[in-house]
């Protein structure tokens, strides 16, 4: 009969809608003003201008498509420097890396969009609704007009936030004011409609209905950070060298006049009731835990209340909870070989991007050595070799090059279909954000003793901007 209702029993525990309570407080401040800087940077930014002269986009943050571009203010990304954001992606993990090894997953309770969006939607689920009491009471009682209205209102404001969620984002690949215009008299492309329709639903449905269960199950960094985590990570933690044993108030002071241990705690949940993914602190380190210090703002806020120290449940470390317990000092190690490490190489990547955007070119030049025939002897035993050359030029405007060669003395090269200046170079113009391929012959005059192969080194000459950009090949002779 046992074996039997153990088959029958649900291998999980049914989740439980969970109904966080408002809290005031430092961490909660921190949190609006979070929360406020990062709606107001996603939201806000496609609008910001930025001057980059005439023929190019005044759009501070632009995706551009069509054009194969990146801009991000002063910076220009093209197709071929996509190891910028891999480099920024290196970056990003580093720093995630290093905000775990610091505080475990601060990251969860303050900066992550899922949080971000989850508090602005608990905000206007308040609103509407109530708090955690009236919220709760509400949902257990029968329909009614005014529990109706109250849905579908908040409903309404979710869909309109998730609405322009998505129309932001759209934003960022088209210029701001344009694309707005042209969605309001539906005349956009169906690419922004099906791509705001899809940012719509899934900001609707991950920060207004599913909530805590993305962090829970959907998302990876728990189990990532778990693995990265160390002993002198600070967490939030529940002191229970302070608060246990838990008893209440009238009892606790009983106790103590009787020189009886009793615990700060008293059982008043208010840290269960604030948290977001609904959990108890005092169970110890949890998973589902964003590390959000809500519950510390709910505990100092009862601590005052019962003339208590603040502080009972705080950012700290289960080894420092043993060492008060032993009567040892507190240690606490932010600086140390692991978050050096991470510090050393943000550093270095941040170091290495930053050089490679202060000395990059925008011009660029190839060259290929043609090989049938690799060289021709002429009538007046000059020996000549062909090659493909390919100019790039990243600015806005033509720009004309001229050309020249370096080897074995008397060396000279010709191009075909071009201008030359009064010494006798080449000039090859280049239409803007574009490249142009030309074939070169290059000489050298007889008598001259040359080896079977010889490097040589081509020179594309900026005339107007001197910018100066080199490729080399070699030269073959008889």
């Amino acid at each position: 009969m046992a074996l039997a209702e153990s088959e029958d029993a649900p291998l999980f525990a049914p989740s439980k809608k969970v109904y966080p309570q408002s809290v005031s407080g430092s961490f909660r401040r921190i949190k609006w003003v979070i929360l406020v800087l990062c709606l107001g940077i996603y939201y806000l930014l496609p609008f910001l201008r930025w001057d980059r002269g005439p023929n190019l986009p005044n759009q501070a943050v632009l995706a551009d498509i069509a054009n194969n571009r990146f801009y991000f203010f002063f910076i220009e990304i093209w197709p071929q420097e996509v190891y910028y954001f891999t480099g920024l992606l290196i970056l990003a993990a580093f720093f995630l890396f290093l905000m775990n090894a610091v505080a475990g997953r601060v990251w969860c309770g303050y900066l992550c969009p899922q949080t971000v969006w989850t508090d602005l939607f608990l905000a206007v689920e308040r609103a509407f609704e109530g708090d955690r009491r009236e919220r709760m009471k509400r949902d257990e009682g029968p329909w009614t007009a005014d529990k109706l209205a109250r849905k579908t209102g908040k409903h309404l404001v979710w869909l309109v936030i998730a609405w322009w969620t998505g129309g932001a984002w759209v934003l960022y690949f088209a210029d701001a004011p344009t694309l707005v215009r042209e969605l309001a008299t539906f005349t956009a492309p169906l690419s922004a409609y099906a791509w705001i329709g899809i940012l719509t639903f899934t900001t609707y449905a991950l920060a207004g209905i599913m909530r805590e269960q993305v962090c829970t199950f959907m998302c990876p960094w728990p189990r990532i950070q778990a693995a990265l985590t160390d002993d002198d990570a600070l967490n939030v933690t529940y002191r229970y060298d302070r608060g246990d044993p838990r008893v209440s108030v009238k009892q606790a002071t009983r106790l103590r006049a009787a020189n009886e241990p009793a615990g700060d705690c008293i059982d008043c949940f208010q840290c269960v009731a604030v948290c977001p993914t609904g959990i108890d602190i005092r169970d110890g380190s949890q998973m589902d835990c964003i590390q959000c210090g809500l519950c510390i703002d709910a505990c100092d806020t009862v601590m005052l209340k019962i003339s208590r120290p603040t502080g009972l449940i705080a950012y700290d470390t289960d080894d420092n909870v043993k060492r008060r317990i032993a009567g040892q000092k507190p240690v606490y190690r932010l600086i140390r070989a692991r978050t050096l490490i991470y510090t050393a190489l943000i550093g270095l990547v941040g170091g290495a991007m930053i050089y490679q955007l202060a000395t990059r070119s925008t011009a660029g030049i190839s060259v290929l050595h043609e090989r049938t025939p690799l060289f021709v002897t002429l009538s007046d035993g000059s020996t000549r070799n062909a090659y493909t050359i390919r100019l790039l030029n990243k600015r806005p405007d033509s720009r004309p090059f001229a050309l020249t060669v370096a080897g074995p003395p008397g060396i000279r090269v010709e191009t075909v279909g071009t201008q030359a200046t009064a010494d006798l170079r080449p000039i090859i113009t280049v239409e803007p954000d574009s490249s142009r391929e030309i074939r070169a012959l290059v000489t050298v005059p007889a008598g001259i003793p040359l080896d079977k192969s010889q490097t040589i080194t081509f020179t594309a000459s900026d005339l107007f901007a001197g910018e100066v950009v080199t490729a080399r090949d070699h030269f073959i002779a008889p």
